[in-house]
């Protein structure tokens, strides 16, 4: 009895041992994720950054089109005023359907403008990296539009996310990180519904969303005629580009 009351306790012990380690393990790789990630693309980004007088740290912003699955990266060089495209992304998966995220629990992917902040960063995601997008943001808000925690991520899967492969997330993550770092306040990130040209715009005028998308088209045309990302104001629940 005295025996088996001794191995039983060793036998919890070893557990014990085993489980500390694991979280250890675990705790360790989370913290480290990031940064092996931004050793490991800082050179590949670089290298073709470089082509158009890019470096990692450069402000950034991101231009995502749900029905294209695509998410752009565009990328602004030292001392110049314009921004450069620099990649495109497959998008691995979006959820929901054309139009913006209106509630809680709706799995729809949003369509707007948001911006991530240094607090958005999560190197700790169980979706390998994310950073929060910031919505719902101030024109959501003022219709009245809830959720919480929609992110840029890894991992494939999306319950209302932008999901990315691993790799593409790692890329896309060092860059917003490494623009936060060096003195960029915001990253903004632009989700449309589809590439938003005359034709497609006339097609969709019946739809419920039409308004807000002939909204979302001014933006998307600014950014074509500029190189810049648009700055839009929520102005009686209509979106208007601020003039820079």
């Amino acid at each position: 009895m005295k025996k088996s009351v001794l191995l039983a306790g060793l036998g919890l012990v070893l557990l014990a041992s085993v489980v500390v380690t694991l979280k250890m393990a675990c705790a360790e790789d989370s913290v480290n994720r990031a940064d092996a990630a931004r050793e490991r693309v800082t050179p590949v980004l670089n290298s073709f950054l470089g082509l158009c007088g890019a470096k990692v740290g450069d402000p950034v912003f991101l231009r995502a089109v749900k029905e294209d699955s695509v998410l752009e990266l565009w990328v602004k060089p030292d001392k110049a005023e314009r921004y450069v495209l620099a990649k495109r992304y497959p998008i691995a998966a979006w959820s929901g359907k054309l139009g913006p995220k209106e509630k809680e629990g709706d799995k729809q992917t949003p369509e707007g403008f948001y911006e991530v902040e240094p607090s958005g960063l999560n190197p700790r995601s169980n979706y390998h990296l994310a950073f929060n997008i910031g919505y719902p943001n101030a024109y959501d808000r003022s219709l009245n539009r809830t959720g919480s925690f929609i992110m840029v991520h890894g991992r494939d899967v999306s319950i209302g996310c932008l999901a990315m492969t691993d790799p593409g997330i790692e890329e896309i993550y060092t860059m917003v990180e490494q623009a936060l770092i060096h003195g960029q306040q915001r990253v903004p990130v632009q989700i449309y519904p589809f590439v938003p040209t005359p034709a497609r715009l006339l097609k969709e005028k019946n739809s419920p969303h039409a308004a807000f998308w002939a909204d979302m088209a001014r933006a998307w045309d600014w950014t074509e005629r500029t190189h810049t990302p648009a700055r839009v104001n929520a102005v009686d629940g209509r979106l208007v580009v601020v003039e820079q």
